[in-house]
């Protein structure tokens, strides 16, 4: 491995080949002392040296995957207007003053959205606690860092037989 000679007082630019802890995530172009270079990132194959080139196709790769985010963002913004305009309705055995023997909680809630065909996690729903009564919820779901919604949910009685 050659490292540039004139670089032993300001650094080497390097690309991260993986995720190193302290530095970046792969595909990062860092800053590194010489010998942190020469000694541990080159030889362990976290790191190789960075070439005009190289720093062109970085860039070209970040421009395409900000372009796939942005397109799975539109996606994921498009699925919460969907799910706020849907309503889901659960049954549930109650007492006749209308407390629940068991309780609703975030897997029923998306085990519901999926059987109509909405692509959600229960890690999304975020409830404050279990649902342990009858009646009209209101219920967060967290898609994504930027994409919040709401999707209303019945909790009713189970039809008796």
């Amino acid at each position: 491995m050659a490292i540039p000679t004139g670089a032993k007082r300001r650094g080497v630019e390097l690309m991260l080949a993986e995720d190193v802890a302290p530095l970046g995530k792969q595909g990062d172009v860092v800053l590194v002392k010489p010998g942190y270079a020469r000694n541990y990132l080159v030889p362990q194959g976290l790191a190789t040296v960075v070439t005009a080139g190289a720093k062109r196709m970085i860039a070209k790769h970040k421009e395409r995957q900000a372009e796939i985010l942005k397109k799975k963002l539109a996606e994921i913004r498009k699925l919460g207007d969907a799910i706020s305009k849907y309503s889901v309705t659960l049954e549930a055995n109650a007492t006749p003053e209308g407390h629940l023997y068991g309780s609703i909680v975030a897997v029923d809630i998306a085990k519901a959205l999926q059987k109509a065909s909405f692509a959600v996690e229960p890690d999304n729903v975020r409830l404050d606690g279990p649902i342990k009564e009858l009646g009209l919820y209101t219920v967060k779901m967290h898609l994504h860092a930027d994409v919040e919604c709401d999707v209303k949910v019945w909790v009713v009685p189970t039809a008796s037989a």
